[in-house]
């Protein structure tokens, strides 16, 4: 009933009274689901996230499992909901992206595990949108050692995108700043077998590395990325 009414924060004391007392009892899955969900609406992550766990760890041949991990996936989906809207206007090297690779690991095991489940497409589009979200976040952050001068740092986090995220269209801009990073260090040889790499993909696809294009209409890359 207080479900059905929205009204959250009393339906988890109800559910919790229930589960503790009756914890391997005949509605004690439901009511272990129902609490993760009713913290998920009243946004209290990590309360849903603990409950979601317990229930994987306590009934992991339930039916309703692939739910969990697809409400897993959804908590710390929207928990960051406004991550990357607040980014530019904040140092990127002081954000911490794990709460959306904790969601595309989620969504990733429900695909995985459950293929046919009625979530799993929605897990999909979701995985994708995080996948060029978080390759963007690593670029922001390659390019914001690369003007600090951390030479070493940015190729480090360049190379990550093209080893995790191979696919998107972030790999360009990822071996431009490593082009970039090589100059300034004098690798002379590795900044050109890195372009020749580059040149190949703009080759393939006729599609500039993004910071490149933004390089031309600002006229300095430096001022782009300040």
């Amino acid at each position: 009933m207080e479900m059905e009414d929205f009204n959250y924060e009393k339906a988890v004391k109800l559910l919790e009274t229930l589960q503790s007392r009756y914890p391997y009892g005949r509605y004690a899955q439901q009511a272990l689901m129902e609490i993760a969900y009713a913290n998920y609406k009243q946004n209290e992550p990590d309360a849903a996230l603990s409950a979601a766990d317990r229930f994987i760890k306590q009934f992991p041949n339930s039916s309703s499992l692939d739910y969990i991990y697809y409400l897993k996936g959804l908590i710390n989906f929207n928990d960051n909901a406004g991550f990357f809207s607040k980014l530019s206007r904040q140092d990127p090297a002081e954000r911490d992206p794990q709460t959306l690779r904790d969601s595309f690991d989620s969504f990733r095991e429900l695909v995985t595990r459950f293929p046919d489940s009625l979530y799993a497409e929605d897990a999909k589009l979701r995985m994708q949108f995080l996948i060029n979200t978080l390759s963007r976040s690593d670029i922001r952050v390659a390019s914001y050692y690369l003007r600090r001068g951390a030479y070493i740092a940015a190729i480090n986090r360049a190379n990550n995108v093209l080893k995790e995220f191979p696919q998107t269209r972030q790999t360009r801009d990822a071996l431009q700043i490593m082009v970039w990073a090589y100059n300034a260090m004098g690798q002379n040889d590795l900044r050109d077998d890195t372009q020749r790499i580059l040149d190949l993909n703009i080759a393939k696809d006729g599609i500039k590395p993004s910071i490149e294009n933004s390089r031309e209409r600002a006229g300095s890359w430096w001022q782009f990325w300040m």
